[in-house]
């Protein structure tokens, strides 16, 4: 299960990592919706807080949607500007 874990860990975070071309775009001025990076954000927040304060933390959960937080967060932004 440990191993499991860590591989899910993985795959969340290659997720997250997949906002990088939406990223680019937005910086190259082809804007796309912050709609889908703001829900991110807060489901990822409520899986971090999930993760710390349950009675016997999950850290590798918690790591991995924290990036989800910072990735979503930049996506979102620069869906704006």
């Amino acid at each position: 299960m440990k191993v499991l874990g860590w591989v899910a860990t993985f795959m969340s975070v290659m997720m997250y990592v997949s906002y990088f071309p939406q990223i680019m775009n937005n910086l190259a001025g082809q804007k796309g919706n912050f709609i889908q990076p703001l829900v991110a954000i807060i489901n990822c927040s409520l899986w971090v807080y999930y993760g710390l304060f349950k009675k016997e933390r999950d850290i590798p959960f918690a790591a991995a949607n924290a990036l989800g937080i910072v990735f979503g967060l930049v996506t979102a932004i620069t869906a704006l500007i």
